[in-house]
């Protein structure tokens, strides 16, 4: 199959070298609840190791968990809440909504302060290579030692400055060498939680999270996932960190997934624009939910619309009652070229939309067929075998015992 690469800004052969191959995603970061940009992200790595698997293949997929940074630390002191609290009260709740969008679990989902070691060990190698520096307790990432900075964003050190600011980066740190080089350690402020390490307490910067837990996969992932606004600065930073380090490539594929607006804007908190999945939850079938999701190809940035769910909610109902009609006693209906046509289009950069059609088209011939009396059973076990791929569950019933199993080994 195809995926289109950031990196490369091409379509790039999806050649799975790993084994097992490796898919890693930016995880959450647990201070709020789940929204629909949120579901847009990982229902797509959802749908790609769903086909991966289709095909054939068997991918490890890592999703981590940002439960240590500024935000987390920041969203605990206002709430007056135990940082560690507030990071797996709301994990649970993200984790309760992927189960009821039947989203596959990860095969892990490390959270960034159990391998603080690993992260202390990852900075130490980057002084020693000469990619790092020590000021006041705090640890930094050299840029000058990487004049690569910007390969991925293709952004200029001008253009990036501005970006980083809003983002966090502090560019008159009296401690740092440069504005845009980035904290690897924070040595530990007043209220703050804090790990010993060779330059005093402190805890880890947000991008070196990211590097060492990717690296339970190995060097080099077959895919990296995460939303388009992470392009910069942390996976540029994570790509600055990470080949450092290894000396290889961190990914071969960067699969980047569009952003979701509400009201005219990107949805996020700090907008107040927030569309919650519990809410929508509230109102439409998990199924309905799915489908306007891939109705979208991952790589759009598109709008919120009510009017496209309720379409949603309809093609949800006819492949729904597709695989209810009785097999009649006639001949079986032919399947025509539907596997090949879904195959085709999701292999073509996980073209949903199309696949979607493909749905369409072969539940409205089940219905036909089933009101001209024929057997239409191979065709609604297809049809089901093909939604599934899509994170549909078209027969009624809670979700698998094994995937509620798989995601609450994770709490």
């Amino acid at each position: 199959m195809k995926l289109y690469s950031s990196f490369t800004q091409e379509m790039e052969d999806l050649e799975l070298s790993s084994d097992p191959p490796g898919i890693y995603a930016c995880g959450i970061t647990p201070y709020d609840t789940t929204h629909l940009g949120h579901a847009f992200n990982y229902c797509a790595v959802d749908v790609l190791i769903r086909f991966l698997e289709y095909t054939g293949s068997s991918p490890r997929y890592v999703q981590n968990v940002t439960d240590i940074d500024d935000d987390m630390l920041r969203e605990a002191a206002k709430r007056d809440e135990d940082w560690k609290r507030l990071g797996d009260r709301w994990t649970e709740l993200f984790i309760e909504d992927m189960i009821a969008l039947n989203v596959r679990p990860p095969d892990e989902m490390p959270r960034a302060s159990s391998v603080i070691p690993d992260i202390v060990k990852a900075v130490e190698g980057l002084i020693d290579t000469g990619h790092a520096y020590v000021g006041a307790g705090s640890v930094y990432y050299d840029l000058e030692s990487w004049p690569d900075y910007g390969r991925l964003s293709k952004l200029s050190k001008v253009e990036m400055l501005p970006i980083a600011n809003e983002r966090g980066n502090l560019p008159d740190d009296p401690n740092k060498r440069q504005p845009l080089d980035f904290v690897l350690w924070q040595a530990q402020q007043a209220g703050e939680p804090a790990w010993e390490s060779p330059w005093g307490p402190g805890r880890p910067g947000w991008h070196i999270e990211c590097s060492v837990l990717a690296g339970r996969l190995g060097e080099t992932l077959d895919v990296h996932v995460g939303g388009g606004d992470l392009v910069f600065p942390h996976h540029e930073s994570e790509i600055a960190q990470s080949e450092a380090l290894h000396g290889v490539p961190l990914s071969r594929v960067w699969m980047h997934i569009g952003m979701v607006e509400h009201e005219g804007e990107k949805m996020s908190k700090s907008l107040g624009n927030l569309v919650l999945i519990r809410d929508l939850l509230d109102d439409w079938s998990p199924n309905t939910i799915r489908l306007y999701l891939s109705r979208h190809h991952y790589r759009e940035r598109w709008i919120h619309s009510e009017q496209e769910l309720a379409t949603s909610a309809e093609w949800a109902d006819a492949m729904s009652r597709a695989v209810q009609e009785k097999n009649g006693p006639g001949p079986e209906l032919d399947l025509g070229d539907a596997q090949a046509d879904f195959g085709a289009a999701m292999e073509a950069d996980l073209n949903s939309v199309e696949a979607i059609q493909v749905l369409l088209r072969l539940a409205q011939e089940i219905q036909i067929a089933d009101d001209e009396g024929h057997a239409v059973g191979a065709a609604q076990e297809l049809l089901k075998s093909l939604a599934g791929v899509l994170g549909l569950r078209l027969t009624p019933g809670p979700p698998a015992p094994d995937l509620v199993k798989g995601w609450h080994r994770h709490l």
